[in-house]
């Protein structure tokens, strides 16, 4: 393993100055003993000077992606996966013109004479460069950095550290790729996924879910060492897989599942179409579909779905409940329009509750998405062995009436849930003895048959909402704004989904 010179010597080097035109800046103090935080702050520094050449955020992380690739793979001795002449030796003794060249010819041939995981990373790749000094601040800031603590802390936490830190930036829309991680640890340790099993997200993103279902049972084996050699194998290579429709999102995503040794599927394609069709049947489901309408209109391209519509939530709803196994398990985030939409909504929701015991509506507060008006809900449920009344019982939990705004003031921890998972109780499949806590209370137990007589209608409230009277506590006018738009893209879906059932166009 060969450190940066900091590293070797084990104390802190100097800043080290690069010049960027006119400017002058410094980009890296390298420090032995840096936390993640600190590593991933240093990074993410980069970007705010490469923004003033006109590069994204988005651009920024995917080209990180790129560079960070050929370096972890040397400080982890794993070169060999990279073809001689590419590797990251190769690209940080080059500068100027030279080093730009070099790295448009690295990543048109690795997109294509690479092997495995490497062509897909970067398959199609482009870089957003266009000046030599901007690539070379990168390069230079990577070798700084202080890769011993960078690995003692772990690489895979370090990417997901940058993940979350394009997320945050709203400007860039990332957040509709990034599920916050407090929500997605709440959901796996309800779900419980177990060794053995196949774990699908049928709209990956950057890959939390499978990260964190592995990590789950990782820690239920001890980093998998009480498993044998064939059980091992196929925690690696065949429990966790999915799919992303968007090309740079699932390099993200390829990256982030190979720093956690995780070499399922992740395949790039529409899981609304023929590739969603292909998928493996699952024993657990994990997932935050994207919302709003299926690009171009229109229904889903597959003919194995028995509501077709182009609300895209209720195409996923299907595909998951229809995907599971006998007795498989999901956890699905679901904006609030899916909960009470009629029409194609109304009968989805019924073959749901029939094929599944839907057994909890857990109500998200608002403000923990990128989109602060964007109301949510996860659905908890079971496949039955039958496909027919298999709900008995839903029960709801209200996590958001009457809870802060969330957003940088108050950031959304997972301390959050402490109260929802001790209602919903150690069964993963919703049986533990539960407590109806009344109309004063956040969980409440309605009936099939009470449902039913709502027209299968789930959007149900019951408590008291303080901020109705109290104007102090009125959201922020953007928040409200933000509330407004997305109610009335529900409505605009609605309307299309009609128009469609009608046999209009759309």
């Amino acid at each position: 393993m060969r450190l940066s010179r900091a590293a070797r010597e084990g104390t802190g080097a100097a800043p080290r100055s690069l010049t960027l035109g006119t400017t002058t800046r410094v980009v890296v103090v390298c420090t032995r003993g840096m936390n993640t935080q600190e590593i991933v702050q240093k990074l993410w520094n980069l970007c705010n000077v490469l923004r003033d050449d006109g590069i994204t955020y988005m651009q920024y992380v995917t080209e990180l992606t790129y560079v960070l690739f050929l370096k972890m793979a040397k400080e982890t001795g794993t070169e060999q996966q990279i073809p001689k002449g590419y590797r990251w030796d190769e690209l940080a003794k080059k500068d100027g013109v030279e080093l730009l060249d070099f790295y448009k010819r690295l990543l048109i041939d690795l997109g294509s004479k690479g092997s495995g995981r490497v062509q897909a990373i970067y398959a199609n790749a482009s870089t957003s460069f266009r000046h030599p000094r901007n690539l070379r601040t990168v390069v230079e800031a990577i070798d700084a950095l202080d890769w011993y603590s960078a690995k003692s802390e772990g690489l895979g936490d370090l990417y997901e550290g940058l993940l979350e830190k394009n997320a945050e930036e709203t400007k860039s829309g990332a957040g509709q790729y990034f599920t916050p991680r407090p929500l997605i640890e709440c959901m796996v340790a309800l779900i419980k996924p177990q060794p053995g099993e196949h774990v699908q997200d049928p709209a990956v993103g950057t890959g939390g879910f499978l990260i964190n279902a592995d990590r789950y049972v990782k820690s239920l084996t001890d980093e998998h060492h009480d498993l044998s050699v064939a059980k091992q194998n196929f925690q690696r290579r065949e429990a966790f897989y999915g799919v992303e429709l968007v090309a740079d999102v699932q390099r993200l995503a390829l990256m982030n599942a190979m720093l956690h040794d995780i070499e399922g599927d992740i395949v790039l394609g529409d899981t609304l179409g023929p590739t969603g069709a292909q998928l493996p049947k699952a024993d657990v489901i994990l997932t935050n579909p994207p919302f709003g309408t299926k690009k171009g209109g229109g229904g889903p391209t597959r003919d194995d779905i028995t509501y077709p519509t182009s609300n895209k939530q209720l195409v996923f709803l299907q595909h998951i409940y229809r995907g599971l196994k006998p007795g498989g398990r999901a956890a699905v985030v679901m904006p609030d329009n899916v909960l009470f939409e009629e029409g194609v909504g109304q009968r989805v929701r019924a073959d749901l509750m029939d094929k599944c015991d839907l057994h909890t509506v857990l109500r998200l507060p608002t403000g923990i998405f990128y989109a602060q008006g964007v109301k949510t809900n996860v659905l908890f449920f079971t496949r039955g062995e039958k496909d027919k009344g298999n709900t008995r019982a839903v029960w709801f939990f209200d996590m958001r009436t009457n809870m802060p705004s969330f957003g940088k003031r108050t950031p959304f921890t997972r301390a959050h849930f402490a109260e929802f998972e001790k209602a919903y109780g150690e069964d993963p499949l919703g049986k533990s003895k539960r407590k109806d806590q009344g109309e004063e209370g956040r969980f409440r137990k309605f009936t099939r048959e009470e449902i039913a007589k709502r027209g299968d209608n789930l959007d149900i409230a019951w408590l008291k909402d303080d901020s109705v009277t109290d104007h102090a506590d009125l959201p922020e006018p953007d928040v409200i704004a933000t509330e407004i738009i997305s109610q009335l893209q529900v409505a605009l879906d609605e309307m299309q989904g009609l128009q469609e059932e009608l046999g209009g166009e759309a």
